[in-house]
């Protein structure tokens, strides 16, 4: 993930500055998704893991990152009180 790009983007849904989901919670996060129990805000089950991943700044909020693209769509994001 590109460094300029995380210093200008922030969560639409919160407008917080958002940071790369560090490797333990990703690790977290897909074995959450693996057990089948987390779904993301548009009601889709997810059962890939992700290869990287935005969090805000209060650690609420997930995006996912594919192809190094953040996808910072409300429905994509998922709640991280799935997870814990």
């Amino acid at each position: 993930m590109d460094k300029k790009l995380l210093d200008i983007i922030c969560c639409p849904l919160t407008k917080l500055p958002l940071e790369l989901l560090a490797s333990e919670k990703l690790a977290e996060l897909n074995s959450a998704i693996a057990s089948g129990t987390v779904r993301n805000r548009g009601g889709q089950d997810l059962s890939e893991p992700l290869q990287e991943a935005l969090i805000t700044r209060d650690n609420r909020l997930v995006y996912p990152v594919r192809d190094t693209i953040p996808i910072l769509l409300e429905e994509e994001s998922i709640d991280w009180h799935q997870v814990g």
